[in-house]
């Protein structure tokens, strides 16, 4: 099935209608530099405006491995890659959530200032009735990450042309100090290619979003 082209009003006003009280989760699916983050607090802040303090973010970036885990295990240089996040544990905070047993439930955040994610960062409350997740590898092919598929009711995936991807990338590595020769290098040898296997290997989605 192809998926249906949206905007952020209309995806807004789609989640509200499906909810129907019960806790519903949206993924938001795009390579690196897509902006999925941005997207994602404008359709909380979308949702906001119809029902106040009914959606609320869980950032697939709060369960990156720890630098330390990473240069253990020889992949710190291709932090951000698949194999270098705690899928499991995203995936039992999934399950948590949409149990919808409790009154408030901390989730994980990352800080990208120091490249680290903080625990227990954000708290999201039981009015919460429609949970945002994003991250690069929501909707890929291959396990473990197919393996979350079934705890997501609507699935999102961004568009941007890669030339953007690049462009956008090395603003934000630009903005954080980065050297030129070293920007480089983080795009070619890790963002780049991560961005491709996100766009070819994803499954279709329900909507897609250009951004």
């Amino acid at each position: 099935m192809t998926a249906t082209n949206v905007d952020i009003a209309e995806l807004a006003e789609l989640l509200i209608a499906r909810s129907n009280d019960r806790r519903l989760v949206a993924a938001v699916a795009g390579a690196p530099g897509s902006g999925k983050s941005t997207l994602a607090e404008k359709l909380v802040a979308e949702i906001e405006t119809r029902r106040p303090g009914m959606a609320a973010i869980l950032p697939m970036d709060g369960y990156h491995y720890d630098d330390v885990l990473l240069e253990e295990m020889g992949r710190r240089a291709h932090k951000g890659a698949p194999d270098t996040f705690d899928v499991g544990g995203y995936r039992h905070m999934l399950q948590r959530l949409r149990a919808d047993d409790e009154a408030a439930v901390a989730v994980p955040v990352f800080d990208r200032a120091i490249e680290i994610a903080r625990a227990g960062s954000r708290l999201i409350l039981r009015e919460a009735r429609i949970i945002v997740t994003e991250g690069n590898y929501l909707l890929l092919r291959d396990p473990p990450w197919s393996g979350l598929r079934p705890l997501f009711d609507v699935t999102v995936f961004i568009d941007v042309p890669e030339e953007e991807l690049r462009r956008r990338l090395a603003a934000r590595w630009h903005g954080y100090g980065m050297h030129p020769s070293a920007i480089r290098a983080k795009l070619e040898e890790n963002d780049l290619p991560n961005g491709r296997r996100v766009i070819a290997e994803s499954i279709e989605p329900d909507f897609r979003i250009e951004a």
